[in-house]
């Protein structure tokens, strides 16, 4: 029986998982305040859509109320 190679050694792929780089990153920039300004904008459109969109379907949702037959009607007043 032929025994497989690996393509890499293994102490190399084990040595790989524990290596660290001593280079930071760059510090991340502050948003300007037009950006947070369009955020938010962006933000209460879809809060408002949100609401505005149960408002609208509350009522659809709602079940019919059907009004009383004419012959109930009339039997109740006797």
């Amino acid at each position: 029986m032929f025994r497989r190679r690996e393509a890499v050694p293994f102490a190399f792929v084990a040595e790989a998982d524990r290596f660290r780089s001593n280079v930071a990153p760059p510090p991340r920039r502050r948003p300007s305040a037009s950006q947070l300004v369009g955020r938010s904008l962006i933000g209460l459109t879809v809060v408002a859509g949100l609401v505005g969109s149960l408002l609208f379907g509350l009522p659809a949702l709602e079940a019919p109320v059907s009004p009383k037959a004419p012959s109930q009607a009339k039997d109740e007043g006797r």
